[in-house]
């Protein structure tokens, strides 16, 4: 007898994390669905490969359009940028939870020309999207920390939220590195509306507010920063852990010390001086996009970032959906790897794919590029699959 069962369907989970510098998680995975669904097209097999697209964050740049692609609606808000320029920057809500992200409303991305401002650069958009969050009256507020431009300890931040910082001579200090060495008084206003509100941290970094491995020292590098400003500015937050101590923080000290206080410029140390809880943005993301259940329905789940290496091992999101994927087989994809074959099997990872093997040229800050080439890894992936089943 011939067998006639119709040719099993293969359910694919796409969930990656942006490429970092190209393409956001969201072009990620319409890339290689797009490729996943034309190898099915080339082998008359239209349908044969089903995909469910779940665009993933871990708490950094983009967990505002990981959220919005998983069901949040999508609320503009105008805030002053990393400079003082107006920016329009967006929030996600879903009735219950806000998600508002340092990234795109004070982040190195928003800085005019690219101009690096390492001792200029404020956190205060931050704090005009929180206080628009509120204004929604959520359950909740997840704060998405990374990209930041600034090394304010978070002061920018706190101004928006009813904190008054003053000079010597009185006068009103704007929230920013080089004003964090002028506090002389510091004056509270406790919103109501921010003890009402459950305050989340996702993020990943560990570091400490000040030292060898505070957000000066590690961070500033990337934002402008040289010796002298790094000296400059690890001395400005040591004053403004004093400072917020003699207004009333009992704790302002030993929480400068707390793992991720050195965050987004030090907006963590702020955030954990609100009573902010932290979380490990990679599963808090992943709890709060449902992932879980979405790949309860897959055969197949496709992961990935801009790079996967030692980092990625150590939690970062791949890591963590691969953690969370079970038995069925896990397929990542990255603009390149360092992780050799022989390492695949510690992240259970059947096949790791990379822009770069598939050019000689350098894709990282090529969107066309990155985003062709994936659609390319796509099909291959397709075919495979294909074949498999």
């Amino acid at each position: 007898m011939h067998n006639t069962a119709a040719p099993k369907t293969v359910r694919t989970l796409i969930a990656p994390d942006k490429f970092k510098g190209s393409l956001t998680a969201g072009e990620v995975a319409a890339a290689l669905a797009a490729g996943l669904r034309s190898a099915a097209d080339s082998t008359g097999r239209a349908g044969a490969v089903q995909c469910e697209l779940l665009p993933l964050a871990d708490g950094g740049d983009g967990s505002v359009d990981a959220a919005v692609a998983s069901g949040f609606t999508r609320r503009s808000y105008t805030v002053a940028g990393p400079t003082g320029q107006h920016v329009q920057a967006v929030i996600a809500f879903d009735g219950d939870t806000a998600v508002v992200e340092v990234a795109n409303t004070c982040g190195l991305g928003l800085l005019p020309d690219g101009k690096l401002e390492p001792l200029s650069a404020s956190s205060r958009g931050f704090g005009e999207a929180i206080l628009f969050a509120l204004s929604l009256k959520p359950a909740r507020i997840v704060m998405a920390l990374g990209g930041s431009a600034s090394t304010d300890g978070g002061m920018g931040m706190l101004t928006a939220l009813g904190y008054s910082f003053r000079d010597g001579g009185g006068r009103q200090l704007y929230g920013s590195g080089s004003a964090l060495a002028q506090i002389h008084s510091i004056h509270r206003t406790d919103l109501p509306e921010l003890a009402d509100t459950e305050l989340i941290v996702a993020s990943d970094v560990h570091n400490p507010l000040l030292g060898a491995q505070g957000a000066p020292a590690v961070f500033g590098p990337q934002k402008g920063a040289g010796p002298e400003d790094i000296a400059g500015l690890d001395e400005g937050l040591e004053h403004f852990v004093a400072k917020m101590a003699e207004a009333g923080f009992a704790d302002a000290a030993a929480l400068a010390g707390h793992d991720g206080a050195g965050s987004a410029g030090g907006i963590g140390y702020a955030c954990l001086l609100l009573g902010a809880r932290q979380v490990s943005g990679a599963d808090y993301f992943l709890d709060l996009l449902d992932f879980n259940t979405r790949k309860d329905g897959c055969d197949v789940v496709i992961t990935g970032e801009g790079s996967i290496d030692e980092q990625t091992l150590s939690g970062k999101l791949p890591a963590a959906v691969a953690r969370r994927s079970g038995r069925r087989p896990i397929i990542a994809v990255a603009g390149r790897s360092l992780l050799p074959r022989e390492r695949w099997s510690e992240m259970s990872l059947t096949r790791v794919y990379t822009l770069a093997e598939y050019t000689d040229q350098d894709s990282s800050k090529d969107s066309q590029l990155s985003a062709a080439l994936l659609r390319r890894i796509g099909s291959d992936i397709g075919t495979s699959l294909l074949v498999a089943g």
